[in-house]
């Protein structure tokens, strides 16, 4: 093997090889920082409450400057199949609310207890954003699963509790304390408990689940009918144009930070795509400049491959120190960007772990499996191909 490397080697060129492992370790490193750093800051932006999730939008009618009693708000049904008809739009829920008084109090231990009115609304189960295994309601057993926006909390903590020297609450601490909810309507009132299961960054409500609101509408308020106020809209492009083109022309209005957060996930899923789509491009340019050199190293030997099959040798063992430089080349281009990839990795995670310290450390194992199935796919195709053409040489 040694003396058959040493006969063919004359035609290798450094130049050539430097070129691909250079521009192959570029679009190797390109891919897999890529797909790595988003598997990093998807479980900041992408939890159930993020915004790298699917995109969703408020929507709710304008109110006139007069605010007439008995003005229509609400969205008929064939604003809604409407709606629901538009090339942004991938489907829609909509807000349902309580028709009857609702009190909440809440009462900590060596603290006197305060209470409020409030309201109740609901929303389709596929729209909830936290976790549902605990979102269910029995008339049997009424302790009513309440989901708070994550913005009430920082309300009370920096703002009630501190002005009323209270104590302040994290998401735990107010998952264990018990709501007293009163019920009042059609003359009928009725005392349950509740508790805080999750808080919600996307959606600005107190939220039900929509059997209890079924349950208790009809008990409280059956004679009462109500059309949505609100209606929660999943798109595909929150950039759109013709998303705020629809809403201005039909009246609607947008929850402005929805639609913000929305666009910023769609430029990040583009700029990520755009990103890793390059690496690909430059990965692809230098496996054929690999594949080009290979080709033209067996080319340039035409003439000694040819001997060396008329005296006994065979395709595959005159083929086997090209497919064995490939094999070195790549595997040295794999290893080179893994441990790039750590160096890389470890600078920027210890720069977001400063500025969000609740970030999970994620693994680096999906991107050695991505950077093995590159290595193997161009591996695979470099070694057929050299096969391939001491083959033709054979049979010519």
């Amino acid at each position: 093997m040694k003396l058959l490397w040493k006969l063919l080697r004359r035609h290798v060129s450094p130049a050539q090889l430097g070129g691909f492992f250079a521009a192959n370790l570029l679009g190797m490193l390109i891919v897999l920082l890529s797909f790595q750093f988003y598997r990093d800051v998807r479980p900041l932006f992408g939890r159930e409450d993020g915004f790298l999730k699917s995109d969703y939008l408020i929507l709710s009618k304008r109110i006139s400057a007069t605010g007439l009693w008995g003005e229509t708000s609400g969205f008929s049904a064939a604003e809604i199949e409407d709606i629901e008809r538009q090339p942004f739009c991938r489907r829609v829920g909509a807000f349902t609310a309580s028709q009857y008084r609702v009190s909440c109090s809440l009462g900590l231990k060596g603290i006197a207890s305060f209470g409020t009115e409030m309201f109740f609304e609901s929303v389709p189960d596929d729209f909830v954003d936290v976790d549902l295994s605990r979102w269910t309601f029995n008339p049997s057993d009424p302790m009513v699963p309440i989901i708070l926006p994550r913005s009430y909390l920082a309300i009370y903590n920096f703002g009630f509790a501190q002005s009323q020297s209270l104590p302040k609450l994290s998401e735990g601490v107010v998952g264990m304390i018990e709501l007293g909810i009163v019920l009042r309507g059609d003359g009928r009132e009725e005392r349950l408990k509740g508790r805080v299961i999750g808080f919600s960054s996307r959606l600005n409500t107190i939220l039900v689940p929509e059997s209890f609101i079924r349950w208790s509408n009809d008990r409280f308020a059956p004679d009462s009918e109500s059309t949505p106020n609100r209606l929660i809209v999943e798109v595909g492009n929150p950039a759109d144009d013709a998303i705020v083109s629809y809403m201005d022309e039909h009246g609607y209005e947008l929850e402005d930070d929805k639609l913000d957060a929305g666009r910023t996930t769609y430029f990040l899923r583009v700029v990520v795509g755009i990103v890793m789509a390059v690496g690909l491009l430059i990965s692809l340019l230098s496996f054929y400049i690999l594949m080009l050199s290979i080709y033209l190293l067996v080319q340039k030997n035409v003439k000694k491959l040819h001997n060396l099959l008329l005296i006994g040798y065979s395709p595959s063992r005159v083929a086997r120190p090209y497919q064995l430089l490939t094999v070195a080349v790549n595997a040295l281009v794999l290893a080179i960007a893994l441990a790039a990839l750590c160096m890389l990795r470890h600078y920027y995670m210890d720069r977001l772990w400063a500025m969000f310290p609740q970030m999970p450390d994620g693994s680096i194992w999906p991107s050695v499996l991505l950077g093995l199935a590159l290595f193997v796919l161009v591996v695979t195709v470099n070694v057929v191909v050299v096969y391939r053409r001491v083959m033709k040489i054979w049979n010519s």
